[in-house]
């Protein structure tokens, strides 16, 4: 009877405490100790899949978005229907991913908008890929500057396909004329992952800077971004 008791309260205690908070108390641990650089990708998910799967192991989960996307970056980029198809993964998990992605966002952003745009370019290009570089349809994004170079307003003007995106150089400058923009910079991504500039890219890019400098609207550059990387314009000497 005493040997019953004493197995009773085993399960009970493993029933209390799955085997799996151990784990995410030592995690946890880890990263406030050793910082996120001593996490793999597959950890730091774990870490922000917790608070939406609270009574799961949430390792297996996490190697699998891994093995599926890639990269912690990539499985944060992706959509949400995408994200949607991986088993386990409800809605609140993919908010909770959405949102690591949108404050990574911002705070890139941010530091584009605390300086001048051309004194803090390695920031322009950290927020480029930040928000474009994963996406898995091209999108054509346009850095508004004043007369200073300070970033006025970041939009994104058209979103295509997975290879291709419409752009319509009088809309771009006549946008900037509208936010008295003296300066703009292109960006764009390559979802397949090479940010190699294509022929149809050159002469887009050339028809804007046709429209752009009658008008007194410098283009500084034509970024591409791409997982593998990027490409800028004025770099290749395209521009």
């Amino acid at each position: 009877m005493a040997d019953e008791e004493q197995s009773g309260d085993r399960v009970g205690l493993s029933e209390a405490s799955p085997h799996y908070h151990g784990h995410r108390d030592r995690l946890r641990a880890r990263f406030r100790e050793a910082g996120s650089d001593a996490l793999t990708d597959y950890e730091l998910l774990e870490l922000v899949l917790f608070r939406a799967l609270p009574r799961r192991d949430v390792k297996p989960l996490a190697k699998a978005l891994i093995a599926r996307f890639g990269s912690f970056a990539e499985v944060i980029a992706a959509p949400p229907r995408r994200l949607g198809e991986v088993p386990g993964l409800g809605e609140s998990a993919i908010t909770d991913l959405k949102i690591v992605q949108a404050a990574a966002q911002r705070i890139a952003r941010g530091e584009v908008k605390r300086r001048t745009v051309l004194s803090s370019w390695s920031s322009v290009l950290d927020y480029c890929r930040t928000a474009m570089a994963f996406a898995d349809k091209e999108q054509f994004r346009v850095l508004f500057l004043d007369k200073r170079n300070q970033l006025i307003a970041d939009e994104v003007q058209q979103t295509g396909t997975v290879d291709h995106t419409p752009v319509y150089p009088r809309e771009v400058v006549k946008r900037a004329l509208e936010l008295s923009a003296t300066a703009v910079i292109l960006v764009h991504n390559h979802p397949s992952g090479d940010p190699t500039p294509s022929r149809a890219d050159i002469q887009m890019t050339q028809a804007i800077l046709d429209v752009a400098k009658p008008l007194g609207i410098a283009v500084h550059d034509h970024i591409i971004v791409g997982k593998d990387g990027h490409a800028s314009f004025k770099g290749l000497r395209l521009i």
